[in-house]
């Protein structure tokens, strides 16, 4: 009857978490949302590289979900410093 696993419930709760402000902050391009993504994205990727399979390469995820924030956060305070001058 208490077979209830918190760990593993906190776990999918961040990857549903993360996959939703991806979306959210492609649709939106939101820098601020793919960060987001990427911080609850952390201990989903760091049980991943630990594995000795083909898995392994999931946990490579923030990487482009940060190479991804930063270039939306460059595009948009291009953006801003093109309107200002």
């Amino acid at each position: 009857m208490g077979t209830f696993n918190w760990i593993v419930f906190l776990w999918q709760v961040t990857f549903v978490i993360s996959v939703l402000l991806f979306f959210y902050g492609l649709y939106k391009k939101s820098w601020v949302s793919l960060f987001f993504s990427f911080v609850t994205f952390l201990p989903i990727a760091y049980y991943f590289i630990g594995t000795e399979n083909g898995w392994r390469i999931a946990g490579f995820v923030p990487v482009l979900l940060l190479v991804l924030t930063v270039n939306f956060w460059r595009t948009q305070r291009k953006a801003k410093s093109n309107v200002q001058g």
